[in-house]
């Protein structure tokens, strides 16, 4: 099982990046579970036609009884990914990332990964502050790998040096590890040459460049990823190119 976890500065393409991931494996044959780990709660968006799904946090707080079976907050989207949204607090009460936590100890007590049986799971994770919940997936031991999504842009590397940092805390007690990076592409004044040079002076690869694309956000105004879109745009032979190396390098194929 390859497991994913997806951090990077709010608005970077978090969740476009893992989203299209999700739908590029599913693509290939491979049964995924992809969870968003955001108060946002729109991660999966564009795996389920552009209809919101309810997230975890919503459910526990509106229903008395916690959900007998993982189907009550869950839905399968394009290619049979199987979406959750961890959700967060009542805004401005409360910490978003014990709402993380909470659904975590959830999926375990439902068995989730033991019924479904996942070749892969992405966790798609803000990643401004990796706080205790937000690091969560990582120092829990759900996933296994991180990939950091970058731009050239000065405070998307200020964000990315964070992560890289916590990560390699984490690392040096035997948990997750970065596995590397994703340059999604803003069209910044010598960007490839930025990131390069970050990349580099940590020892980490960039493993995938995303380029700037308008059709990225012609499907997603339809609530579709470009794989579900065409998958024959360049555009998305990227992300199929992307999920088929981080499947053979993450050391699940």
């Amino acid at each position: 099982m390859l497991k994913l976890a997806i951090y990077g500065k709010g608005g970077i393409g978090k969740s476009t990046m893992t989203a299209n991931l999700a739908a590029a494996f599913a693509l290939s044959g491979k049964k995924v579970i992809q969870i968003g780990c955001d108060p946002k709660a729109d991660s999966t968006i564009n795996l389920l036609g552009g209809q919101a799904l309810q997230p975890v946090m919503d459910y526990l707080r509106s229903h008395e009884d916690y959900p007998g079976d993982y189907r009550e907050i869950s839905r399968e989207g394009f290619g049979g990914v199987l979406c959750l949204e961890t959700g967060g607090p009542t805004p401005g009460l409360g910490c978003a990332g014990r709402g993380i936590i909470a659904t975590f100890q959830l999926l375990e007590e439902l068995e989730l990964f033991e019924k479904i049986q996942p070749d892969v799971v992405l966790y798609d994770v803000l990643g401004d502050v990796v706080c205790g919940g937000f690091a969560a997936p990582i120092r829990e031991g759900y996933a296994e790998k991180v990939l950091i999504v970058t731009s050239g842009e000065k405070m998307a590397l200020y964000a990315a040096n964070n992560i890289f940092t916590a990560v390699k805390n984490f690392e040096d007690r035997s948990y997750a590890r970065v596995l590397g990076l994703i340059l999604n592409h803003r069209d910044v004044d010598q960007e490839t040459e930025k990131v390069q040079r970050f990349a580099k002076e940590r020892g980490l690869e960039i493993v995938g460049e995303i380029e700037r694309s308008g059709e990225i956000i012609r499907y997603e105004d339809m609530g579709k990823t470009v794989i579900e879109g065409d998958p024959s745009l360049p555009v998305s032979q990227t992300f199929l190119n992307l999920a088929d190396r981080l499947w053979k390098i993450g050391g699940a194929g």
